[in-house]
């Protein structure tokens, strides 16, 4: 048992080594924005560092950029501080009431933060935005280094703003505390897609999220759509979501049959890609620990006829398995292997189906395709875009 609380505590798979390697990594990169509920890491200094945030917890979201400078390592740069939640609230005819000048402060921060990324859209010229969320034990800066890595393999086609929640990157129960700390962080991932959609430049949000991850966004976006739908409005126009990106995902299946499937999250999105990997040795060890089936290892042959069926109705879900990666590989694959990132790049720059000559799929079965690795090719071989 401890041997297996031990390997998932390496869940993250780091990116190349720790802060110094990661600092390498997120050279030349440009402007990365991200929001994050993490609390400063009292250790760092002005200018902040890449490891500006540590694994507590804030109640407070905070928005902020890190830049790229020719003459110095990359350095963190928060700009705005959203007031700490819950806001307070009194009540007036049995109706909750947000106090006057709570939420006037958190409005202030609000439009800070939406001005900001609708002038990133403007300076860049684009009309999308490229949001990541890491998995369990993943500290801020391979969360920055994640993000720099799938933006440079979609060419810089959006805005790229990563999420980072207060996962630990390191200890025995980790994993344990880092599932709990997702659920803290939904609220803030919810507020921050609101924001994002309110903007008027923002045509399309595209996310990328890996592992536990998966969780936290899925979760947010679920209670987002239910709350389009009692509402009276349309989910997709709500959400701006045109894909989202489940990589290795850390889900029950039963889970996701009962809260995603059976509730028709699907149609909400625009796209759904899943990757999954029969060998990822992370979530074996989760799903001996958790029992069920973990999404991420979920095969063809997993499904019922009844399910298969579904599937097959689902025309905005496809399901991707990666083959030939193994060991220390067979989970953070999203990020680590060319295929994979060229397969991600040829979805978020060209909207490619899966037939696709540029994602060197195999059919497997409705909506199951195979994609074995290296690729023939290194990225997508188009030059034209959107």
């Amino acid at each position: 048992m401890v041997i297996m609380m031990v390997a998932l505590a390496g869940c993250s798979l780091p990116f190349a080594g720790r802060h110094q390697d990661v600092d390498v990594a997120l050279s030349d990169t440009g402007p990365l924005h991200y929001v994050t509920d993490r609390a400063p890491d009292s250790e760092t200094s002005a200018p902040m560092k890449v490891g500006a945030y540590g694994g507590e917890r804030s109640q407070s979201m905070a928005y902020g950029v890190l830049t790229d400078r020719e003459d110095a390592a990359p350095a963190v740069r928060e700009v705005v501080r959203f007031p700490a939640t819950p806001l307070e609230f009194t009540m007036r005819g049995g109706r909750p009431v947000t106090l006057p000048e709570d939420a006037a402060a958190y409005a202030a921060a609000a439009r800070r933060f939406t001005e900001r990324i609708a002038a990133a859209l403007r300076e860049s010229q684009r009309s999308e935005v490229l949001m990541t969320v890491h998995g369990v034990n993943t500290n801020f800066a391979e969360a920055m280094a994640a993000t720099a890595t799938v933006w440079r393999a979609t060419d810089r086609a959006a805005v790229p703003v990563a999420f980072s929640w207060p996962a630990r990157d390191a200890g025995l129960l980790s994993y344990f505390t880092d599932r709990e700390s997702g659920e803290f962080a939904i609220y803030h991932l919810k507020e921050t897609l609101r924001l994002l959609a309110d903007i008027p430049q923002l045509e399309r949000l595209h996310i990328v999220a890996h592992s536990r991850g998966t969780d936290v966004v899925t979760t947010a976006l679920r209670e987002m759509v239910i709350a389009a739908r009692a509402s009276g409005r349309d989910p997709p126009q709500v959400l701006k979501v045109e894909n989202l990106i489940l990589a290795a995902p850390d889900l029950d299946f039963d889970v996701v049959r009962q809260r995603l499937i059976a509730e028709r999250f699907g149609p909400a999105i625009g796209r759904i890609t899943v990757y999954m990997n029969e060998g990822d040795e992370v979530l074996a060890l989760a799903q001996t620990l958790m029992k069920g089936i973990r999404f991420g290892r979920l095969s063809h042959e997993d499904l019922g006829e009844a399910e298969r069926e579904i599937f097959k109705r689902i025309r905005n879900v496809d399901f991707i398995s990666v083959g030939n990666v193994v060991g220390r590989n067979s989970h953070g694959y999203f990020r680590r292997n060319p295929a994979v990132l060229s397969d991600m790049a040829a979805i978020l720059r060209f909207d490619a189906p899966p037939d696709d000559e540029d994602r060197y799929l195999t059919a497997d079965g409705g909506n199951f395709w195979l994609l074995e690795t290296p690729p023939r090719i290194q990225g997508p071989v188009r030059t034209a875009s959107r």
